[in-house]
């Protein structure tokens, strides 16, 4: 229950259903908490921040992980009309268990921070979906002891985004990863449809998963919902699990916050 708490107090965000033109304003569109990343990118001179906290449990040989982010943190600025640059760092305490009973001592402190960019490559038009391209690097030393690799991290993905309706939209991304010390190269996906119940209220589910070169792929399933307090302001909540062996309970809330013409 504790935890619980915890995540209610520290906030994160969820992608809005509509997607608006960068040449106005609208209701700011997020990057978190769900997996897929929107092809929308900040508008030039703005700075969006997404920010909050996660819970996960899952289980790998036999032992279990119990995972709290009390902050993770995206921050996001339109450098040029079709450039966004994106800096990422978290807070992180994870707890190990065998039948109920702790398992060595628990981990605790910042995980590597994220440099990256997205690069807008296309705008929706009719069939044809809205596409931008998004890369990130994880720098080693950028990380607490408990949680500091050897080598460095990276990832990229295109981003897609079709609008089904005035309330509705499908969302997906196709790209792959290399994880600090991990050189196994693992192909990710993710595809969420989303639905505006209200000017205010948006839910949404997603399906996302990799598929590594050498070992078994991972698929695993996210719901939520979001409430939109003011173009600029977005809270939400979120659950999810696995289909495969692994995360058993995904739970995350959040809030975004954007600021105009910096």
């Amino acid at each position: 229950m504790k935890k619980l708490l915890l995540l209610l107090i520290s906030i994160i965000t969820f992608p809005a259903v509509a997607q608006q033109s960068q040449n106005t304003d609208g209701p700011l569109i997020t990057d978190r908490p769900d997996a897929t990343e929107s092809p929308s990118l900040v508008r030039r001179g703005y700075l969006q921040i997404e920010t909050g906290g996660f819970y996960t449990e899952s289980e790998e040989n036999g032992i279990d992980i119990k995972e709290t982010t009390f902050n993770t943190t995206l921050l996001r600025y339109g450098l040029l009309d079709n450039l966004e640059l994106r800096l990422g760092l978290d807070t992180r305490r994870t707890e190990f268990e065998v039948n109920g009973q702790q398992l060595g001592d628990d981990l605790s402190g910042t995980s590597p921070m994220l440099l990256g960019a997205k690069i807008g490559i296309a705008p929706e038009d009719g069939w044809k979906p809205q596409i931008a391209l998004l890369g990130h690097i994880y720098l080693p030393l950028t990380a607490s002891s408990d949680y500091q690799p050897e080598t460095t991290g990276m990832d990229f993905r295109f981003a897609f985004n079709h609008t089904l309706s005035d309330r509705s939209g499908l969302a997906y991304n196709l790209g792959a990863r290399i994880d600090a010390d991990d050189p196994e190269l693992k192909y990710l996906y993710t595809i969420a449809y989303g639905y505006s119940l209200s000017d205010k209220i948006g839910t949404y589910v997603e399906v996302y998963g990799d598929f590594p070169e050498d070992s078994s792929a991972n698929h695993l399933w996210d719901a939520g919902f979001t409430y939109l307090a003011n173009d600029d302001l977005q809270f939400d909540v979120t659950f999810g699990s696995g289909f495969t062996d692994g995360q058993n309970l995904l739970l995350s809330a959040g809030l975004s916050y954007r600021f105009r013409n910096l």
